[in-house]
């Protein structure tokens, strides 16, 4: 709606909403709109597109934020940072009141973990103990720790350099074969894990959820007020 702070994910999916927006912000149907972007490469398109831009600095509290997902549970707990946003997507997205992750079938799991690695950022300094230290939490038993080589924006290794997030970080991947069993405790064990920087686990951050079909995709709204509307 006009006059909302909206957040601005990274990714495809979130793409396709960012230039959604800005279609919408160009022909006068939303106006008084300001986002807050997840990554460079989000700022860069907001701004081909005219989408005026804040940071949490100035607007610590969003209307709504809108995003992808890697991986969603029934639970509705979430796998993301696939892309190396993982940091600036939860420091955004926690701080508004409607989150809304739109995924499409192939993301929806029983369990996560075993369909798409874990993003975990890092620090650079002593990286291989940090690395180490992630690999032998008790809830990461079973998991294999990677160092994204590359682009910090897949993580499939393109390249022989370490690859480096927005943040100036490192990204190590845990790669499970079976699902996670815990995922609120791995993610509290990651947190207080000194070298890491944050996880891309987003747990906690739903009291309801919906899943409805359109347009062939799958929508839910993560919710983080204590109460639930089924996106129309």
């Amino acid at each position: 709606e006009s006059g909302m702070v909206v957040g601005l994910g990274t990714g495809s999916t979130a793409y396709f909403a960012v230039e959604r927006l800005g279609q919408k912000l160009a022909s006068g149907e939303l106006t008084d709109i300001v986002a807050i972007p997840t990554s460079v490469r989000t700022k860069e398109q907001a701004e081909s597109l005219g989408i005026p831009l804040v940071t949490l600095d100035t607007h610590s509290k969003l209307d709504v934020a809108i995003d992808g997902a890697d991986e969603v549970d029934p639970d509705l707990n979430l796998v993301k940072g696939g892309g190396g946003a993982l940091l600036r997507e939860k420091m955004v997205e926690v701080r508004a009141d409607k989150f809304i992750v739109i995924v499409d079938e192939s993301k929806l799991c029983d369990g996560l973990g075993p369909g798409f690695p874990l993003p975990v950022e890092i620090t650079p300094f002593c990286h291989e103990h940090t690395l180490r230290t992630i690999a032998a939490l008790p809830s990461c038993a079973g998991g294999n720790a990677v160092l994204r080589m590359g682009s910090s924006s897949s993580n499939v290794c393109d390249g022989d350099e370490i690859a480096v997030t927005d943040n100036g970080n490192y990204i190590v991947d845990l790669h499970f074969t079976e699902a996670i069993k815990d995922a609120p405790t791995m993610a509290t064990e990651l947190k207080n894990t000194v070298g890491v920087v944050e996880h891309g686990l987003f747990c906690g951050m739903t009291t309801a959820g919906k899943l409805h079909t359109h347009l062939d995709l799958f929508y839910f709204q993560v919710i983080s007020l204590d109460h639930a509307l089924l996106l129309q």
